[in-house]
């Protein structure tokens, strides 16, 4: 076979083979020769006509697109394809050739699956065996949707007030999905975080933001979607469990009325609360105070939650709240004042003196404590003429107060007596009167049993009783003395002082009285002599104290000791005295020997010794106690023989006498020696 340049003539042999019915082949030469023309190479375009080259779309995943392949020319005519790897999908026959030279093959996709993503395609023009086809290809790209979405962390419960995040994750979406979050049908503009991920697809997104007490119960939506679908939406939610310290709110019973609670009735008072979770206690105060259940006076704490007082008081009247308490904390309500209509009550309960002068005002205040305020007050002075209405005129009222000031003026003495204030509100008139007693103003008595304590070298406190005081105000005055003047004074309301820079070791003369308008007291003198003034102790002062206090410890220790070995040497000499035998050289020269000698009080057991002095002189009788041998020897040098029971040596050597009572004055005086030294050491 031979082609001439430009290949538009070709000349050439080709061999027909065909294939027999028994499997036989056989070859037939054919000759071809003539002009021929190859297509030019095929142009790809969009359903839009616009050309692709390259890469085709992107195009929405579901959706449909087209891509025509053109090609011009060609002689004979030639044949179209499309291919998807060596797959044909379309084809255009050879036929005619159209007027403008052109034959196009369509290739529609219809609901394109995310499988054909990166797909190529091919478009193939030939007409001839000769030449291989002429093709073009196109990678197609598409649009994906978002195939899943999870919140990824749960962990549930969330705080009020405590920052929570959250992260959702959404796979599947080409490009990446834009994630947003809703809560309750509303997007939070709180802090997000969206990272993707080229691994699958996937994309991320953080959010952090503080829940409130109202998102409780809410549904927390994580929103993926593609801008390019109209429909790709997907979402996962999640049931919002945040906590919150309770809120609680009181109320009174349903059918009672604020401004209508008497002394007597039975009040009751709920508690609302809203908490998550439950609250576990639910506790009531009243004025700051927490209250118990206690029927017996009254107050009924049911279920925590109702509280009911019996018969009130006005004592009972103020501020009530309630607190509830759960893990996250304690919510207090806001405080249900409760009013308790009285009557009106003296503010104070002392019976109260005044003091006037005649033909001088005097105002006299009466002060009531009642709910509501008092409106009107009533006056009566009772004296020696009975009981007399005071005219309105002369007193004024302040309601809010809950005071009347009468101007009061004595004309005569018949104008002393008792004046008695009452007052009335809407609950009744004033059950007792306040009380108040006039009479003649004089100066006071003056102060009694005055007591000086905290005396130091430069100060004292004094404090004395109040007498009368006239039926004024009184004052009342300490004035402080030495022999050169004043040295201070002091002026109190009450009979108090703490009189200071007195000086050191003085002796002072306190003066007091009380005064009021009408003069001054007698005077009270008190005589007091301030401490000494303390030298300041120096180191070495220090050091000689602390030796002293050593040497005394030793001393103390060592008479201890030497009163000890007193005892001792007392007790020997006790024992030895009742076992010895002595033995005296007589005027014939022969040795005689002495038996032991009784104790006096084994003697004579009834006697009571006369003397516990010891005697050393010596004697010129001795007689045994039981008939012993009267011979005597004045002067003589006993020789101690221990007996088989003494310990040891005798611990002394006296002159001995056979004269039987300074015998026993001299075991006197051994037996008080060891009583001596006992007595001591205990």
């Amino acid at each position: 076979m031979t082609r001439e340049s430009q290949g538009q003539r070709v000349t050439g042999q080709m061999t027909h083979l065909e294939i027999e019915q028994d499997g036989s082949t056989s070859q037939t030469p054919v000759f071809m020769s003539g002009m021929s023309k190859l297509p030019s190479k095929p142009v790809i375009f969009d359903e839009f006509g616009k050309e692709i080259t390259g890469t085709a779309g992107p195009f929405n995943e579901g959706g449909d697109f087209k891509l025509i392949c053109s090609v011009k020319g060609g002689n004979p005519t030639p044949r179209v394809q499309w291919l998807h790897g060596e797959t044909v999908l379309s084809s255009l026959s050879a036929g005619e050739m159209p007027v403008d030279n052109t034959r196009s093959l369509t290739l529609l996709i219809r609901n394109a699956t995310r499988a054909l993503l990166s797909s190529v395609f091919t478009c193939t023009a030939d007409n001839t065996l000769l030449s291989p086809p002429q093709r073009v290809s196109v990678r197609v790209e598409l649009y994906l949707r978002p195939l899943s979405i999870e919140i990824l962390s749960r962990e549930q419960p969330l705080s009020v007030g405590r920052q929570a995040e959250l992260w959702c994750k959404s796979a599947g979406a080409r490009p990446p999905a834009v994630i947003t979050w809703w809560l309750g049908g509303k997007k939070l503009e709180s802090i997000t975080k969206q990272q993707d991920l080229e691994e699958g697809n996937e994309t991320q997104s953080l959010l952090k933001w503080t829940p409130s007490k109202e998102q409780n119960g809410k549904i927390l939506t994580c929103r993926a979607e593609h801008s390019k679908f109209n429909s790709s939406t997907i979402e996962s939610k999640v049931l919002l469990n945040i906590y919150y310290v309770p809120v609680a709110t009181m109320h009174l019973g349903a059918k009672m009325n604020p401004n209508d609670i008497e002394e007597g009735d039975d009040v009751y008072f709920g508690c609302e609360v809203d908490s998550n979770p439950p609250a576990y206690k639910v506790v009531w105060e009243h004025n700051g105070i927490l209250l118990q259940h206690n029927p017996a006076n009254g107050v009924i704490l049911t279920g925590n939650t109702n509280l009911a007082l019996r018969n009130v008081s006005r004592y009972q009247a103020g501020n009530y709240t309630c607190t509830a308490s759960n893990v996250e904390g304690d919510g207090k309500s806001l405080p249900v004042r409760m009013k308790v209509v009285y009557r009106p009550i003296c503010r104070s309960k002392d019976m109260k003196i005044i003091g006037a002068a005649l033909q001088e005002p005097s105002k006299v205040e009466c002060e009531v404590d009642a709910f509501p305020a008092p409106d009107t007050f009533e006056w009566i002075l009772n004296n020696s003429a009975g009981s007399i209405k005071v005219d309105p005129e002369r007193f004024n009222v302040n309601g809010q107060a809950g005071k009347s000031v009468l101007t009061y003026v004595p004309v005569s003495d018949t104008d002393y007596g008792k004046l008695s204030c009452r007052a009335t509100n809407l609950a009744g008139q004033q059950m007792l009167p306040c009380v108040y007693t006039i009479l003649p103003a004089a100066r006071p008595d003056p102060p009694s049993n005055c007591s000086v304590y905290n005396l130091t070298d430069d100060s004292l406190d004094l404090t004395c009783l109040a007498g009368y005081e006239g039926g004024l105000r009184c004052i009342y005055v300490a004035e402080v003395w030495a022999n050169e003047g004043l040295v201070t004074n002091s002026t109190n309301d009450a009979t108090v002082w703490n009189l200071r820079r007195l000086g050191a070791k003085r002796h002072l003369n306190i003066v007091v009285y009380a005064a009021n308008r009408r003069g001054r007291s007698e005077h009270v003198t008190l005589t007091v002599e301030t401490a000494p003034q303390l030298s300041p102790r120096t180191e070495a002062q220090e050091a000689w104290e602390v030796n002293w206090a050593v040497g005394g410890v030793l001393g103390a220790a060592l008479t201890v000791a030497f009163i000890l070995c007193l005892a001792l040497i007392a007790s020997r000499l006790r024992h030895s005295a009742r076992n010895y035998g002595v033995t005296v050289q007589s005027t014939k020269n022969q040795n005689v020997t002495l038996q032991k000698r009784c104790s006096p009080d084994d003697c004579n057991p009834d006697l009571i010794p006369l003397s516990k002095t010891l005697s050393l002189r010596p004697s010129t009788n001795a007689a045994g106690c039981n008939g012993g041998s009267p011979s005597a020897v004045a002067a003589l040098q006993p020789q101690w023989r221990p007996s088989s029971r003494s310990g040891g040596p005798p611990a002394a050597v006296a002159s001995l006498t056979t004269d039987r009572n300074e015998k026993r004055a001299e075991e006197d005086a051994l037996s008080g020696l060891a009583d001596l030294g006992n007595t001591l050491l205990i």
